[in-house]
């Protein structure tokens, strides 16, 4: 087996079957490149990792009924290209060219099957026929490379926006066949193909702008009401067959803790990603709900810094702050005990994940002060910005406390979830936030190139670095596995460790609270919910 620049292989042959994993617990396999490049169309659709109760087998599906998820913050429209807390939709209107399935190995959604060019600078896809938007009109070939250079946009906020335009070239071989040319090699267009949904392009704008969601999904928009939430309707021209199974799906905005919980107990929702992790326990003691966590690592919570904000612009301070935090309470006390104490962002599962990167910085308080007077300083008075969101508040607090023993006394500045994300983007942060961030789960090349809080060209702490620049450039265009490899990823975490600019906190998967009477609710690597085999049991 060669080296190979995607999950698959570089020389592959044509159209090769790869039969879809199914069920089980998501086992985050990064790097692990397959032998095979192509998915059978006629392979049934793959399990999209699976979460405790709601992935186990029951009783035979059962159709109808509506599901309602209780979410902590509304939809943002003009968000809908990036992957944010608010992006819990997508899979339900729309779809994606491809899947990863429990291996990491890439499945067929609105792409069949693919073929990689063996110099990495095209591939060959196959479309999927018979697709329809919601609004009766076919999929082609077009909608793909519209999707394409609509993340090529600058004025969308997409965080593989890089990896789209390594996209320079397509070649239509009719309706249902595609080529894409690249610039050069990249060892993560399959995380693009995850990632990015398939929306009408005759009617984008209107999708910016909250007027109008048109995909090809499981389901059709039939109402977004601004602060309340979102209530979807079953695609009956659906190209999985005889699904989905709902009838509907409510996703409901309750942004107190309490009430959320209340919701979930009272059967008022069935669903929920947003249960704070401190009130978890609550939910292990109702006998009608269940607690799964996805195994992906797909989340962590950090904490944020602008490098230049005096005295943050001296990185000896910024490791006193690494220092200074106490994870293992956060994970313990905030967190509800659910996911890993870690300095660096990388899952377990990943392969830049080493025991010796999570654990560099542990609670040190002695050592952060005597690094802080070595700056020249015994006392810091900073802001720190935080979501205004039950969860998000207590992992600020505890942030907070932390640093207070150490001599840096923050400021709160809670801050609304869609404003403090625009803010992300737009590189408009104070000296410090809390906040927490994807992409640590897919190619570890990804995090590094397309991650708002750690992209080299151009991320929120405003650090610049020409190495960084070129270790992270290098890891993106070298194939996946092997030596060089390992030594770049190496290389990419010693700089998040030694600058810290962004200091990881605790890596944590979705955490999922739903009725025991659901099953068949999956989330994609990029936390986009899967409902297409979801069904309430009787």
């Amino acid at each position: 087996m060669t080296e190979s620049y995607p999950s698959t292989p570089s020389a592959p042959t044509r159209r090769t079957t790869l039969r879809a994993a199914g069920g089980g617990a998501l086992l985050l396999g990064l790097g692990l490149t397959g032998c095979r490049s192509a998915v059978s169309e006629a392979e049934a659709p793959a399990g999209q990792g699976k979460a405790g109760e709601a992935g186990k087998a029951g009783a035979e599906p059962r159709r109808g009924g509506t599901l309602s998820v209780a979410v902590n913050a509304d939809f943002t429209p003009s968000l809908l290209f990036a992957q944010s807390a608010q992006s819990l939709q997508q899979r339900l209107i729309y779809n994606t060219l491809t899947r990863y399935d429990d291996r990491l190995q890439p499945q067929p959604e609105l792409a069949t099957s693919w073929e990689y060019a063996k110099d990495g600078r095209s591939i060959t896809l196959a479309l999927r026929t018979g697709v329809t938007f919601h609004d009766g009109r076919p999929f082609t070939a077009d909608d793909v490379v519209f999707a394409v250079k609509n993340l090529q946009n600058p004025l969308r906020a997409a965080q593989l926006r890089a990896t789209a335009a390594a996209v320079t070239g397509f070649e239509k071989r009719g309706d249902h066949e595609l080529v894409l040319k690249l610039a050069h090699p990249v060892n993560n267009l399959f995380d693009l193909f995850e990632f990015m949904i398939i929306t009408d392009r005759q009617s984008v704008e209107e999708a910016v702008a909250g007027k109008k969601l048109i995909g090809t999904g499981p389901f059709k928009l039939t109402e977004w009401r601004p602060g309340s939430g979102l209530s979807l309707t079953r695609n009956e021209t659906y190209w999985n067959p005889g699904r989905p199974y709902l009838d509907g799906v409510e996703l409901r905005v309750v942004p107190q803790a309490d009430a959320l919980l209340s919701s979930l107990r009272t059967g008022q929702s069935q669903l929920s990603f947003s249960v704070p992790g401190k009130n978890l326990a609550l939910v292990a003691a109702s006998p009608e709900l269940a607690i799964s966590e996805y195994s992906t690592g797909g989340g962590a919570v950090y904490l944020g810094v602008n490098t230049t904000v005096a005295p943050l612009n001296d990185r000896t301070v910024r490791q006193a702050l690494a220092w200074g935090v106490d994870r293992e309470r956060i994970l313990k006390q905030v967190l509800g005990g659910y996911g890993l104490a870690s300095a660096t962002p990388w899952p377990k599962s990943s392969p830049a994940f080493t025991e010796a990167g999570r654990t560099h910085y542990t609670h040190n308080p002695g050592k952060a002060r005597e690094l802080l007077r070595s700056a020249g300083h015994t006392r810091l008075d900073l802001p720190l910005l935080h979501v205004n969101l039950p969860g998000e508040t207590a992992v600020a607090e505890a942030v907070q406390y932390d640093l207070r023993q150490i001599g840096v006394h923050v400021t709160l500045q809670p801050t609304d979830s869609a404003a403090a994300q625009k803010n992300l983007i737009s590189q408009n942060m104070p000296a410090l936030w809390t906040m927490g961030h994807g992409f640590a789960q897919v190619q570890p090349s990804t995090l590094a190139v397309s991650a708002y809080p750690f992209n080299e060209a151009k991320n929120t702490s405003k650090y610049r670095s020409a190495a960084y620049t070129k270790v992270v450039r290098e890891a993106w265009t070298t194939p996946a596995e092997g030596a060089r490899a390992n030594t770049l990823r190496q290389q990419i975490t010693d700089t998040l460790l030694d600058e810290a600019f962004i200091i990881d906190l605790a890596i944590r998967g979705a955490v999922q609270v739903s009725a025991k009477k659901l099953h068949g609710v999956t989330l994609n690597k990029f936390s986009y919910l899967n409902l297409d085999d979801a069904y309430l049991a009787g």
